[in-house]
């Protein structure tokens, strides 16, 4: 009998426990690698008193594929770029942002808000927005290098590093001949592939992780990469500098979306919100030197940052730049291309 109350009573006691975890406060997140600081998580944990799961991809079509196989309400807080925001509205993966509940909204740069893949901002906010560029090792490359071609030259064999992302490096493949960065054409599509070919012997890793340790212990010489890790190069080592190819660099403008089903909707909100707030995000785009897209954080950033070429992106770059389109059944035209160059 006694041995039957002691079952009964750890199972009371077990019951009791797992109620308290169901409702503690939590908020899953899935983010690029190297994104938000981990203090800056902390701190909002300590605020809030919500626990943050945080989960790491290296390109939209890994996050694709992952918030298109996991049960709904695996996660409530993905950071698409703008052409895949497009397309899982196009899959009804995202929920409808409650706009009421974002008040630090404002503090957004009314420059990146309604463009055209999301043109009410229904399914998503801008977080940071990024360029792709050459960084370079001028200790051992003494070259004047402007164009993407430049980096077929032969005496760079083994000594490139590429994002690890089909779209940006098939892209740049069509701009170094001549094509729009979004080609479906078949025949400009198959020139890029040569091109890329031709460029393999060069090429020593593809990583979009972390591209600049190429760099910094000088692995590699040269690097083409997000400007956040061709800044963050420079900083480790002054002989390292950027170039914007003539051609033309990659645009991204990285959002706040919420995945369908999402189950954690007011921590969700309460994650952007901080986020959203200047000094929070003075804090992370400070680690990592992305494009500020929050105009009260403008006017609080550091000299390191706003001198450094690579991270206070010039207008004039900007401009130049190409944004990644939706390409709609296209894709497979890519992703086969990819197979065959890698």
């Amino acid at each position: 009998m006694k041995k039957g109350l002691l079952f009964f009573l750890i199972l009371f006691l077990c019951l009791g426990c797992d109620k308290e975890a169901s409702t503690q406060k939590k908020l899953n997140v899935l983010n690029w690698s190297s994104y938000i600081p981990t203090e800056v998580i902390m701190d909002f944990e300590k605020q809030t008193g919500i626990s943050v799961n945080y989960s790491t991809y290296s390109s939209n079509e890994e996050l694709l594929a992952k918030i298109s196989n996991v049960k709904k309400g695996t996660y409530d807080l993905i950071f698409p770029s703008d052409y895949m925001i497009e397309i899982m509205i196009g899959k009804n993966l995202l929920e409808k942002m409650d706009q009421s509940k974002l008040h630090n909204m404002k503090n957004l740069n009314t420059s990146y808000l309604g463009l055209k893949y999301d043109p009410q901002n229904n399914y998503s906010l801008p977080f940071i927005a990024a360029t792709t560029l050459i960084a370079v090792n001028t200790e051992k490359i003494h070259d004047n290098i402007t164009s993407y071609n430049d980096l077929l030259n032969p005496k760079y064999y083994n000594d490139i590093v590429l994002i690890d992302d089909q779209r940006i490096i098939i892209g740049m493949a069509l701009l170094a001949n001549g094509y729009d960065m979004n080609s479906t054409n078949e025949e400009e599509l198959k020139v890029a592939k040569n091109w890329l070919l031709k460029l393999k012997p060069n090429i020593k890793a593809y990583d979009s992780d972390s591209p600049k340790n190429f760099l910094i212990s000088k692995e590699a010489s040269i690097a083409v990469l997000w400007n956040a890790e061709g800044a963050l190069a420079m900083q480790e080592n002054p002989m390292i500098k950027s170039f914007f190819p003539k051609e033309g660099i990659a645009l991204s403008i990285d959002n706040f979306a919420i995945p369908i089903g999402a189950k954690n909707l007011d921590a969700a909100y309460s994650f952007i919100n901080y986020i959203l707030n200047p000094e929070v995000m003075k804090a992370i785009i400070e680690s990592y030197p992305y494009k500020n897209v929050n105009w009260l954080t403008d006017h609080i950033l550091d000299a390191k940052y706003l001198t450094n070429p690579a991270s206070n992106i010039s207008n004039q770059a900007f401009q130049s730049g190409h944004f990644v389109n939706n390409i709609g059944a296209g894709i497979k035209l890519y992703d086969k291309l990819w197979i065959e160059i890698k």
